[in-house]
């Protein structure tokens, strides 16, 4: 996946080369946009898929009724978006960012801390149909997305209890996306406010050494939303 991302990165890079020499246009094939990014997760615990004896009588003394949920805590990041035009009306999108988070119980288990600073690139593609040519032109979007984890680490309250390594497993989903760009001169700069629906269900590990202790499935599903210029060339 890693060679993947590097080799659609020089694609990209070089479809970009030939538009350089232009000067910006509203109607130019390439668009980049520069934008403050809230990465929002919305979902939760889905499914304890295995769980170790001595651990689980550990978790019930936390939460006596096994209440068990999670929620992983909000980010704000920058991120940059390319985008490339095959007609007026139908664009291919991808983002690049990475967000860090951290997840922590909730419900009967609120206030422990399950994994700590779990960084993620969530690599997306779009394809956008914009609604029409004038200065203001909303869009839809629709495509996959990989989450690529690159750190992930136990909790405090996990390694305390003897699951000492944590684990997230890459997944596949897909995004849902709406949102507006708006010219703001004929050089090619404009605004973008966008918003986008992510549906991945996410496979975690905690180990105790080289066993593993707790297995669990969760929703993520967050809503990124971003906003910030563009300019096209």
């Amino acid at each position: 996946m890693k060679k993947f991302a590097l080799a659609a990165s020089a694609v990209m890079a070089a479809a970009m080369l030939p538009a350089a020499a232009h000067a910006g246009s509203p109607d130019g094939k390439i668009q980049i946009k520069l934008m403050g990014t809230g990465v929002l997760p919305d979902g939760g615990l889905k499914e304890v898929k295995y769980v170790d004896p001595a651990l689980l009588d550990t978790l019930l003394t936390v939460s006596p009724a096994a209440d068990f949920d999670t929620k992983a805590n909000d980010n704000f990041v920058p991120t940059l978006a390319i985008e490339y035009f095959f007609t007026p009306n139908i664009s291919v999108e991808t983002i690049c960012c990475v967000t860090q988070h951290d997840v922590d119980g909730a419900n009967g288990l609120a206030g422990t801390e399950l994994v700590s600073d779990a960084r993620v690139i969530p690599a997306t593609f779009t394809l956008k149909y914009h609604f029409t040519e004038g200065p203001f032109k909303p869009y839809l979007g629709v495509g996959p997305t990989y989450f690529l984890w690159i750190q992930d680490k136990s909790g405090a309250t996990t390694k305390a209890l003897g699951a000492d390594s944590q684990k997230m497993d890459d997944e596949f989903g897909f995004a849902l996306q709406a949102g507006v760009d708006f010219k703001l001169n004929d050089n090619g700069l404009g605004l973008s406010v966008d918003a986008k629906k992510y549906f991945v269900d996410q496979t975690a590990h905690w180990y105790a050494g080289d066993t593993e202790v707790l297995r669990t499935e969760h929703k993520l599903d967050p809503w990124v939303v971003s906003a910030g210029l563009t300019y096209r060339m």
